[in-house]
């Protein structure tokens, strides 16, 4: 290592990763929920000459088509301001064991830099390799943070957009809906009647439900 100020450098690199991981991790994006299923046929008895006598079911509504926004129904539904309020506490303790592994690094190089010039050339050597295995220890322990991140970043949105996949399809059923779709920034709907929006009506159904079972 001939220039300690790159150590110094790499160290706050370190840092900025750290920070943009927190950022794009605390911030979960939401996901396409599958579209409701179909509502079953009507059930009719008939006598003996094939005429419907009695109707069994009531007819569904099954030319009913609408749509829910992604992005809105997730801000406020309650089950992911509370996943996100978790995760986010989780990031926080890995930014604090970040920023830990860089106290310590910085901490080191000043050392270094400080005792250099009375230091032999052999000196020299053994603490500039010892710098470059506490920087690789500190590489590999962010990236093993990130990963963990990752991890329960796809745990916590799974787990939510499950519970979410499963009311939604309830409620297009128990609401005679034919299909349910799902508009999203980028999406394949491209206009939709904003009478055919119903994410008010699906969030609040969401979180009668999240505030009934939790």
């Amino acid at each position: 290592m001939n220039n300690p100020l790159r150590l110094l450098i790499d160290a706050v690199l370190v840092v900025a990763v750290a920070v943009l991981y927190y950022l794009h991790f605390a911030s979960p994006r939401p996901a396409v929920a599958p579209v409701a299923k179909a509502p079953a046929a009507v059930v009719v008895r008939a006598d003996s000459t094939g005429v419907p006598t009695e109707t069994l079911a009531a007819v569904a509504d099954t030319d009913k088509v609408a749509y829910v926004e992604s992005t809105r129904m997730l801000d406020a539904y309650k089950g992911m301001q509370v996943a996100r309020k978790s995760f986010e506490g989780k990031a926080k303790g890995w930014q604090a064991q970040n920023e830990k592994l860089v106290r310590s690094f910085q901490a080191a190089v000043q050392k270094y830099q400080q005792q250099a010039q009375g230091m032999t050339n052999e000196q020299r050597a053994a603490t500039e390799q010892s710098l470059q295995q506490q920087e690789a220890q500190a590489g590999q322990k962010q990236q093993q943070l990130q990963q963990q991140a990752a991890q329960e970043e796809a745990k916590m949105t799974k787990s939510v957009l499950d519970r979410v996949d499963k009311q939604i399809e309830k409620y297009g059923r128990d609401n005679g809906y034919r299909l349910i779709l799902i508009s999203q920034p980028g999406g394949s709907i491209a206009y939709g009647r904003k009478d055919l929006d119903i994410t008010k009506e699906v969030t609040k159904y969401l979180n009668d439900e999240y505030s009934a079972k939790k």
